[in-house]
């Protein structure tokens, strides 16, 4: 379906306790931004760094994912399917979530993953949306994501001022709170592949004796002018900059993958992007798992070749 953006509100989440799962390099960004509501912030995470540096900024901390979850608005930022479902039944947050309150998932999960998970909240009465998002770390911080968000109509009305707390714009996709997670699969699809399309053209054109930067400059300011992936991604890949990593390889192959089983699961198959997971797989295996996914662009130089 057809996506609609929503704006800024100017009314906060009153009288809301607010529980956030998962303080990782996005995750401790936007809680921070929550904090704003004055609301009730209540945090948990495996590592205790951020949770004290959220602590010392005013926020509770939660001594169990269930603790975290007995709130009204529980937000989850995990890594992936395995770490979600291990917080939210394993370690108990699923079941300490009353019946009426609502969870909003802001990882990038799998289709199938957030079809089963909004089957069991909405068997415990909890509500359940899927509200991955667009940015890197410093976007998080400041408040600037954009939150493509599915669910109910009700329940994303009443998270909307805590929505833009975290983000300058809401992209509504849908009541199936998979389908947000769907548009985000293709989203990073199509940011991978435009990562591999800058490496290889660059590798191309220096070849021929033309240095990168030069021509990742004239992409970025004609055919893709006003792109921040073809502009910051380019400028990465020009000067080769890989670390620190804003947006690990591993998660880009995480998310292909996924893309290409929600594409499967549909009778489809994405040819650019079982190219594109193999791509990645082997530079996972050749040790630049950790770098930023711009470090694609070095499957493509002649060094890789």
């Amino acid at each position: 379906m057809t996506g609609s953006a929503t704006g800024r509100h100017t009314r906060q989440g009153a009288g809301m306790n607010i529980g956030f799962i998962g303080l990782g390099a996005m995750g401790r960004g936007m809680a921070a931004n929550l904090l704003r509501s004055g609301q009730p912030l209540r945090v948990w995470n495996r590592g205790a760094g951020p949770v004290q540096e959220l602590a010392a900024q005013g926020a509770q901390v939660a001594a169990s994912p269930a603790e975290a979850a007995a709130v009204d608005v529980l937000f989850t930022m995990l890594a992936d399917d395995a770490s979600t479902r291990a917080v939210l039944l394993d370690d108990g947050a699923l079941d300490a979530l009353a019946p009426g309150s609502i969870h909003v998932n802001m990882a990038t999960v799998s289709v199938a993953f957030a079809r089963e998970m909004a089957a069991l909240h909405a068997a415990r009465g909890v509500g359940y949306i899927g509200a991955p998002v667009l940015g890197r770390v410093d976007v998080a911080a400041a408040g600037k994501l954009n939150i493509v968000a599915a669910g109910p109509d009700e329940a994303i009305a009443r998270v909307q001022p805590l929505f833009d707390l975290m983000g300058q714009k809401t992209w509504r996709f849908g009541t199936a709170p998979e389908q947000a997670n769907a548009v985000k699969l293709g989203a990073n699809l199509t940011l991978a592949c435009a990562i591999e399309a800058m490496g290889e053209s660059a590798a191309l054109v220096g070849a021929h004796g033309i240095e990168a930067a030069g021509f990742l400059d004239l992409l970025s300011n004609t055919l893709f002018a006003g792109s921040p992936v073809y502009k910051g991604y380019g400028a990465m890949i020009a000067q080769e900059r890989y670390s620190p990593a804003g947006f690990k390889l591993s998660l880009g192959l995480k998310d292909v993958g996924l893309a290409n089983d929600a594409a499967a699961e549909q009778g489809l198959r994405l040819r650019f992007g079982a190219v594109l997971r193999e791509t990645l797989q082997q530079a996972v295996a050749r040790g630049d798992g950790e770098l930023d996914l711009a470090a694609l662009a070095r499957m493509s130089a002649p060094k890789s070749a």
